[in-house]
């Protein structure tokens, strides 16, 4: 027998979960603020408490942390499963883990590191953080919609670890629309994209692996091959580039901004490990 699921909310990330789990065999129960957004297949509830009602595991993906409270307001949450796909930050997967149960839910928070269109794929991940029981015992089920990776017993875990990887993925993708931007009407971006995807791999390689080995020593000096000195005495090239190819310097400033106050405090010899430590946090491990 499949495990049956409620499903609360059918945006684009809802749809692709109810679908997943639809095709997998799991008989899906779907509630919608806005009707006529299920798939084939689901039973439609009326409300949310005849959704929650009609299954033990309940998932919600909604808009965000006030969503999920005002829609299982009205919810009979005792001796359920609930399980929070909603994006929000780590404080509110705590709150809402002790409100869970105190309502009598065992409670997983997740954070779904794929978009709807690779959800059931190979490449996607999804964080949670929680109960360890409930994890365990529904993880073929959420295995259905991506690889489920368990990260601690926190609430609070999945939400900041998911929060950390699309931070580093903003500032990746702010880099790659900085350079095209530099390129613009002199290279075709057909030519372009092929050798900034390939550089991009091969910095993918080292440098995260590099950053964290320096952040759990707290040495940031040693083995280091461009250092923020160096750094910051190239930096004026980028940003007089991108003035002769009239291409606003917002998105790459910041961080070369960054780099030039942690020079001028003492520590040119760091590599960019060390620029944690200018945002206000400790940098070492």
């Amino acid at each position: 027998m499949k495990t049956p699921i409620t499903l609360l909310g059918l945006g684009s990330m809802g749809r692709a979960l109810a679908t997943a789990w639809l095709a997998a065999g799991h008989p899906v129960t779907v509630w919608n603020r806005t009707p006529g957004k299920e798939p084939a297949g689901a039973a439609v509830a009326a409300t949310a408490a005849e959704a929650v009602a009609a299954n033990r595991l309940v998932v919600v993906c909604l808009l965000d942390d006030a969503s999920v409270e005002s829609v299982l307001a009205s919810t009979d949450l005792d001796g359920r499963d609930l399980v929070n796909l909603t994006t929000n930050t780590p404080g509110e997967g705590r709150v809402r883990a002790e409100w869970a149960v105190q309502r009598g839910a065992r409670f997983l928070d997740g954070g779904i590191m794929v978009p709807p269109a690779m959800v059931a794929t190979p490449a996607g991940f999804v964080l949670y953080s929680g109960s360890r029981e409930s994890f365990d015992e529904h993880r073929a089920v959420l295995s259905a919609v991506a690889r489920p990776e368990f990260t601690g017993d926190d609430p609070g875990r999945a939400a900041l670890l998911d929060v950390a990887l699309l931070s580093a993925m903003t500032g990746l993708f702010g880099g790659i629309v900085h350079a095209y931007a530099v390129t613009a009407g002199e290279v075709p971006p057909t030519e372009f994209a092929p050798m900034l995807a390939g550089f991009l791999t091969a910095m993918s390689g080292v440098t995260p692996q590099g950053v964290g080995e320096r952040l759990a020593s707290g040495d940031h000096t040693t083995g280091v091959a461009s250092t923020l000195a160096m750094q910051t005495a190239a930096s004026g090239t980028l940003l007089r580039t991108a003035g002769e190819q009239g291409v606003s310097t917002e998105l790459i400033e910041p961080y070369l901004a960054l780099m030039e106050r942690r020079v001028a405090e003492g520590h040119g010899d760091e590599g960019s490990s060390g620029l944690v430590g200018g945002l206000g946090v400790t940098a070492g491990g």
